[in-house]
């Protein structure tokens, strides 16, 4: 056995695994230009191959070099333009050893190698190309790895350029890279409201690329900048003299500003995808509110009644407030806010949003909503600097109490309706915050813990006294919901009559259904027209075999899951345990 190739250790007992000798020997065939059959002409050098690796490896080869066409012909001479020689090495190297080092390339070599994986119809290489192009973008490569990248719609490199050149978008107008961009690419990237340079800035880079690019339509790059953004200095000494811009336009985009809101302006802002962005990494701080200090350290448990949040006084006319300045303009659609909770209080609030704190408009309205602990608040993406939390309700005092604040721009998927969250999932879980109010059980939120294997005559359950009192949970936040479910304690042959209000308020109570006259055993799956819930009341009304009202599991909105199978087993044996007690 020849001792030149080290052999790696077995894969498995039994297998052989020489792949890297295999891919030694073909390659070596390249180095060696022995038995080729075929020879192609790059930029003037030589490049023999040999037709079946080629058509094994690649569907274009396979139809270029034994289709019929000229190609195919013995000892053929084929040129190909439009690559560098250096990229048809590299992948000259791949096809034939199913290797390429990218690490000492140049960024114009590897775009063209990319280029030629794409044209040659190898997704593998062309993902792995992008991914390492990904590791190395800046300033000087961003704008024409954007452009590759949008030519051959390779949706990864491109978010990728994209999110590095939202974050980085004064440089790169500023950069050379910038002036060789396709139009195309030019009109995709200065577009996105996320491209959060100044105007102005905008403005002066793209009257450059039109210098340097004076065959293209200029009136069509000139619509992407955003005149009303601009002030009314910079609209009359900046463009106005460039020409490029009609007088009525110009004038137009006064108007614009001087009529509308400035909320209703589409401002430019920075887009940071799933993260928290009213931090001090991002520099965010509290402007207004007492304790200011506590809201954005990031402390989730250490809070109590003397410390570890901020606070303002409610008042009739909603002046004071919790006000956070974010580093800079930024898009966000989510919010979330950890309200004091360390006993069972609600709070009422609303949340607005602002560029100058002049102009505000409200995201959320929970003011006439009751709330608790975590709210994980959605509305439609909105450009903003500044955010101000006002309570409006305490049910214990008159001071609104905030623990920790987080906001960002999430891609997660949400329906609203009435300003408020259609959930697909189970929201009355203790993860989310809900709670049991009332009602009486061995462990407390045993109706919310998710258990419904687990129960007997003495635990498991929630419970009440029939003709006194009721089963209330309380959500962390008003959900619109069309759906919950229960599990009545089912092991025995009893069956149950009941009934189910909702509340925003727990002032104001609507029916949902009514069962009273109906018996009702094990899993309840109740639908009703959608509607704000921050309250669902259970109320039991008969019970065959005792006094008392008992409920395992309660969800909303209803989750199609494996339920309990309404079973007696074992059930004459348990009842015959128990004659007495509240089973």
């Amino acid at each position: 056995m020849s001792n030149s190739h080290p052999l790696r250790p077995f894969t498995a007992v039994g297998e052989i695994d020489h792949v890297h000798i295999l891919s030694e020997h073909i390659g070596a065939l390249l180095i060696g230009e022995e038995y080729g059959d075929v020879t192609f002409v790059v930029e003037k050098k030589h490049f023999p191959a040999h037709r079946v690796i080629l058509a094994a490896r690649c569907q274009y080869f396979r139809a270029l070099l034994y289709g019929g066409m000229r190609e195919s012909q013995p000892e053929a001479e084929i040129p190909l333009q439009d690559t560098t020689a250096e990229a048809f090495t590299m992948l000259l190297r791949y096809i034939y050893t199913g290797r390429a080092t990218l690490t000492d390339e140049k960024e114009e070599v590897l775009l063209d190698f990319l280029s030629l994986a794409h044209k040659y119809g190898f997704p593998e290489l062309e993902d792995s190309t992008s991914e390492y192009l990904c590791t190395i973008l800046n300033i000087q490569n961003v704008c024409m790895t954007f452009d590759v990248a949008s030519l051959y719609s390779l949706p990864k490199l491109t978010c990728m350029c994209c999110m590095f050149m939202d974050r980085n978008a004064q440089e790169v107008l500023a950069s050379d890279g910038f002036l060789s961009l396709s139009k195309t690419a030019l009109l995709n990237i200065v577009l996105r409201d996320s491209f959060a340079a100044p105007e102005k800035d905008i403005f002066l880079a793209l009257l450059n690329w039109c210098k340097h690019n004076a065959k293209e339509n200029h009136a069509e790059i000139m619509q992407a900048v955003r005149l009303p953004l601009m002030s009314l200095t910079e609209l009359l000494n900046v463009v106005r003299p460039s020409g490029l811009l009609s007088p009525d336009a110009i004038l137009d985009a006064i108007k614009v500003r001087s009529e509308s809101r400035d909320m209703d302006l589409n401002y430019r802002g920075m887009l940071i995808p799933e993260e928290n962005i009213a931090t001090m990494k991002y520099g965010a701080q509290v402007v207004k509110g007492e304790l200011k200090s506590a809201l954005l350290d990031g402390d989730t448990q250490n809070y109590d009644l003397d410390h570890g949040f901020s606070r303002h006084p409610i008042d009739d006319d909603c002046r004071s407030g919790i006000e956070i300045k974010l580093g800079q303009p930024s898009i966000i659609n989510h919010i979330r806010l950890l309200l004091w909770d360390r006993d069972s209080r609600s709070y009422s609030y609303f949340i607005e949003v602002s560029m100058d704190e002049l102009d505000w408009i409200r995201v959320i309205d929970h003011s006439h909503y009751l709330c608790r602990s975590w709210q994980k608040l959605y509305f439609p993406a909105r450009v903003c600097r500044y955010i101000r939390i006002v309570g409006t309700h305490n049910t214990v005092n008159k001071i609104f109490h905030i623990v920790a604040f987080e906001c960002m721009f999430t891609n997660k998927a949400f329906t609203l309706e009435k300003g408020l969250i259609v959930p697909l999932e189970n929201v009355a879980t203790i993860a989310d915050c809900a709670s049991v109010i009332e009602g009486v059980s061995r462990s407390r939120n045993a109706l919310l813990n998710g258990d419904t294997k687990n129960y007997d005559w003495d635990s498991g359950y929630t419970c009440h006294q029939l003709g006194s009192g009721a089963i209330v949970v309380q959500l962390a936040q008003p959900y619109i919901i069309g759906s919950i479910r229960l599990l009545l304690w089912d092991c025995d042959d009893r069956s149950y009559s009941y009934y189910v209000e909702v509340s925003t308020n727990q002032q104001q109570w609507t029916m949902v259904a009514d069962r009273t006259k109906v018996s009702c055993k094990s899993w309840q799956s109740v639908t009703f027209e959608r509607q704000p819930a921050s309250f669902i009341r259970i109320v039991g009304t008969h019970n065959t075999a005792n006094e008392v009202f008992h409920c395992v599991h309660f969800e909303c909105p209803e989750q199609q899951s494996n339920q309990k199978e309404d079973s007696s087993t074992s059930a004459e044996g348990i009842y015959k345990q128990a004659q007495a007690g509240m089973m």
